[in-house]
């Protein structure tokens, strides 16, 4: 495993609770929340693959 997966398998879990909690502090809607979730989990997974 490379520098760069270790560094999106750390990376993406902090983006996921970090919307997360802003969610809960009522400054994202569910819909922004979601779409954040959702595209950092495709683009890590893209990124993760193509290392």
């Amino acid at each position: 495993m490379t520098d760069a997966q270790i560094g999106l398998l750390t990376a993406t879990p902090l983006i996921v609770v970090f919307a997360i909690m802003l969610y809960r502090m009522g400054v994202l809607r569910l819909t922004g929340t979601l779409t954040a979730v959702a595209m950092s989990v495709a683009i890590a997974g893209v990124l993760f693959l193509t290392q």
